[in-house]
Parts: C-alpha cells; structure tokens; sequence
C-alpha cells in the first residue's frame, strides 16, 4: 500500500512549502481540480524540481462525451503525470475511448475510475443513483475493469468486494483516509490505515491530517510506519 497526500492548500506557495517539507519520503502527490485550475502545469513543473522522484496523480475526474474525454486524456499525457483519473459514470464506450486514445504511447499513465465520491452519505447517493453505493460501485468497477483501465477510486468500504468482482492486481485508491482517527470533515465514508489494509487498498489519499499538522513530515513518518 502507498501513500498520496493531497496537496489541497489555498495557495500554491502554501502547497510547494509542504512539498518541500516532506521531500525526502518517497510518496504520491494528488493535484486536484482547484490547485490545477489555479496553478496549471508550472506546479506539476515546480513539484519535481523540488524531489523529481515524487510521483504525481493528477485528480481532474474527467467526465464528458467519450471523444472529449480521450481528447483531454491525450493531453494530460504531455504533462509527465504518473496516474489521472476519470468518471466511471461517462460509461464503458468513452472508458475504453480513453484508453485506446492512450494505447499508441510507449508508456503511460496509471488510469483510475471514480466510482462514489466519498463525500456521499448512502441516502445522498441513492437519490442521484438509485442504487446503494455497494451495489454501483461493483458495477462501476466492473465497468472500468473490462474497458482496460487499472483501477477504481472508491472508499476503503468497497475495496475488498471490487477486488473479488474484478481481480485483485485491479488497483483501488480510497480518499478519507484518517489514519489517527482524525475529524472526518466533509468525508462520509472515512478509515483508518489498519482497515485499508485488511480491505486489501493500494493507494490511501490523506490531506487535511497532513497538512494541518504542525510537523507534516512526522505525521508522514508515522503513516509510512503504519504501511
């Protein structure tokens, strides 16, 4: 299992500082859709001058018709990003559109779905689904798997049953993740490091128990033990 600290700041100087606080630990780095939008690919830049072994996922979650969705696939290609995500929910045809856009490069980014947002309560996601969030993100992951990608974003609740559906080398990156039973904020669906485990996770997204610290680097030490 691997570590992903969510680079969430306000600022973009805020952000590099953390950066450079925990440059010596080998970890991913999330980029989400406001520090890209604010900070585009001269922050991708900045983050590998600081420690160019920093591995990045960029977390757009694109969503939009399948020629779009390979369109911005491609070119996230050119920003040297080492995992993206996309919508599960755009469906299988603009899935496999992706990666067939991709399949001509030599190398290529780690490719992920978004099956619930870990945001969603169980009544929040049936109202928009019509489905339990088991039940659609088995579905979901289902999809993704036979449509070529290489994993799901799910919460650690869904992990060990997508694992079984699908195979256990298709990888699963859960968001909340609280490692020292921390506040939940605005997460529904939260767990700690020994839970993630047992769900057989690959990739576990912490921020705010991060970055809020006062010592970043040793809650990360603390993590990196713990895994």
């Amino acid at each position: 299992m691997e570590l992903c600290i969510a680079l969430d700041l306000s600022t973009k100087e805020e952000n590099l500082a953390l950066v450079e606080k925990i440059k010596n630990y080998d970890v991913w780095l999330k980029v989400g859709l406001r520090t890209y939008i604010r900070d585009g690919e001269e922050f991708l830049l900045a983050i590998k001058k600081v420690n160019p072994d920093f591995k990045i996922f960029l977390d757009l979650k694109l969503y939009d018709i399948p020629n779009t969705m390979a369109d911005a696939a491609e070119s996230i290609m050119g920003l040297g990003v080492d995992m993206f995500n996309v919508h599960a929910s755009a469906g299988k045809r603009a899935m496999s559109g992706v990666m067939d856009r991709l399949r001509s490069y030599p190398s290529r980014p780690i490719v992920l779905a978004v099956t619930a947002l870990t945001s969603f309560s169980e009544d929040e996601f049936v109202e928009v689904y019509e489905k339990t969030i088991a039940t659609k993100a088995d579905q979901f992951a289902k999809d993704a798997h036979e449509s070529g990608l290489d994993g799901v974003v799910c919460s650690a609740y869904e992990s060990e049953s997508i694992k079984n559906i699908t195979s256990k080398e298709f990888m699963t990156l859960t968001p909340g993740i609280r490692p020292f039973g921390e506040d939940v904020g605005d997460q529904k669906r939260v767990a700690d490091v020994t839970f993630a485990k047992s769900a057989m996770v690959d990739f576990i997204v912490v921020g705010r128990p991060i970055y809020q610290s006062e010592n970043p680097a040793e809650v990360v030490a603390k993590i990196l033990e713990k895994l």
